[in-house]
């Protein structure tokens, strides 16, 4: 398993804390042998990337770019894709819920590497919904408790 973490601005610490939660969350997910990118950036960068990508000029918490899609030769170990946190982001949110910084930036890896898993939220029924959202809080709650996956 392969976790490669990129970080801008001094978000080294950071980083040094997601990867070894990465490392746990793709073995939660049973993804054992994945391979994850992550990027902690800024708001410039990421309302860039959200303006390149998806059209909408703002910056946004998390974006995830899979690897799974398309057509392709099979990879071995398998690239899930890149997850880009927005620390700036982050960190309002964090302040607005009055969580701890490492917290919401746990809940965006795992938000984001839901959604390379095939999870979504925008523009599914109700029940995809859901079902992602219950995933996330299991795995959030796994990660910050140390607990093992439900199957």
């Amino acid at each position: 398993m392969t976790v490669r973490v990129k970080c801008r601005r001094g978000y080294g610490p950071l980083g040094r804390f997601l990867r070894p939660r990465a490392r746990r969350l793709l073995r939660l997910c049973g993804r054992q042998q994945a391979e994850l990118s992550l990027l902690l950036c800024g708001d410039q960068e990421m309302r860039e990337l959200n303006r390149q990508y998806r059209g909408r000029d703002r910056s946004t918490d998390v974006l995830a770019f899979s690897q799974q899609e398309g057509p392709g030769p099979e990879q071995r170990p398998p690239l899930l894709g890149d997850v880009v946190i927005c620390v700036d982001q982050a960190r309002r949110q964090a302040g607005r819920g009055q969580r701890a910084l490492e917290r919401e930036l746990l809940l965006l890896l795992v938000h984001g590497t839901l959604h390379l898993l095939g999870y979504e939220h925008e523009g599914v029924d109700g029940d995809r919904a859901r079902s992602m959202e219950e995933k996330q809080q299991q795995l959030l709650d796994l990660l910050l408790q140390g607990g093992r996956a439900r199957r």
